[in-house]
């Protein structure tokens, strides 16, 4: 939107942002469809979607949407959804695919989101450059933005390396890529103050997967 200012960043949010930045609109492209073939994708985020009604509804943050994909399906199957992404050019895609939807630019940890005002967190893929040792961090800024009994959603991929990359979706880049241990993630949730309520673990399906992917669904206490 007008007037929206670009955060100041530490270094690995600055050259994520930039990565980001620089392939938004051909990852969008991309990925566009992806969900219509991602059964279990749908399947995960219709799941969290029943949660969130069957505890009363309200305001859902998808935190690191990209163009917005992820935050589009949840509307379609009735959330009340907002999106927030580092990358300006990734809102800016956003922005023009949906414009019935609200998005805008924010980092994390450090969200400016308010004290207890949503029921839900969606972080889809999104805290896979983030530092490990970062991460409880984060994990605290969710868990102070939830409601009592709101649900937090992350999906990610497993393992214990980190990923330098140089080369994504047809441009020249910078950024790491943290692979991450569900089990690790489920006991750093409850440090944080979260119930775990369902750890899903899958095999790669896609032609460009190549490892486990996670998701991990929690409540605030």
């Amino acid at each position: 939107m007008p007037g929206d200012s670009v955060p100041a960043v530490t270094d690995y949010l600055q050259t994520t942002r930039a990565a980001y930045d620089t392939v938004a609109a051909d990852y969008a492209e991309l990925l566009r469809g992806h969900l219509a073939g991602s059964i279990w994708d749908r399947a995960v985020l219709a799941a969290y979607t029943e949660l969130v009604r069957t505890a009363g509804g309200g305001r859902v943050a998808e935190i690191g949407c990209g163009p917005g994909r992820v935050t589009e399906h949840l509307h379609t199957l009735g959330l009340d959804v907002h999106g927030v992404d580092l990358s300006p050019e990734m809102i800016a895609v956003a922005r023009k695919w949906y414009p019935h939807l609200d998005f805008e630019i924010g980092e994390m940890p450090g969200l400016s989101l308010e004290d207890n005002t949503r029921a839900g967190i969606v972080a889809w893929y999104s805290i896979i450059h983030t530092p490990r040792e970062r991460l409880p961090e984060i994990f605290a800024d969710f868990h102070r933005i939830l409601t009592p009994g709101g649900h937090l959603l992350l999906a990610f991929q497993v393992g214990d390396e980190v990923r330098h990359i140089e080369h994504a979706y047809g441009h020249d880049i910078t950024c790491d890529a943290y692979r991450l241990l569900p089990e690790k993630i489920a006991e750093q949730l409850g440090e944080a103050g979260f119930t775990m309520l369902s750890k899903l673990v899958r095999e790669p399906s896609e032609e460009f997967e190549t490892t486990q992917q996670a998701y991990l669904i929690a409540r605030k206490q």
